[in-house]
């Protein structure tokens, strides 16, 4: 069996998902439950595959060990440390990120 990794969020992470159901709740409440769902599922898997996300292009997020996972339209960018793997934003997949982590 595989390790399984304590999964943490940041807290602007936290923010981030609340943001989007928040958003996506507004037009159609079944699919931001749907997609807290989806999130719920990726993230689990993630904490016994934490190398499933891919390496960034960017440099510089390459050499902070970030990892990406694309949910639906989001990205999620996170990190592997000792035994936790820290979710750090959650984010659109259209939005600029390089500014914000």
């Amino acid at each position: 069996m595989n390790k399984k990794f304590k999964v943490e969020y940041l807290p602007i992470a936290q923010e981030d998902l609340i943001s989007i159901i928040e958003y996506i709740q507004t037009d159609d409440p079944s699919a931001a439950q749907n997609f807290l769902n989806e999130v719920d599922i990726t993230i689990s898997k993630l904490a016994y595959f934490p190398n499933m996300g891919s390496i960034p292009k960017d440099m510089r997020l390459m050499n902070l060990n970030y990892r990406i996972l694309i949910i639906d339209k989001h990205l999620v960018f996170y990190v592997v440390l000792d035994e936790v793997l820290e979710i750090r934003r959650i984010l659109h997949g259209k939005r600029q990120y390089s500014f914000l982590i």
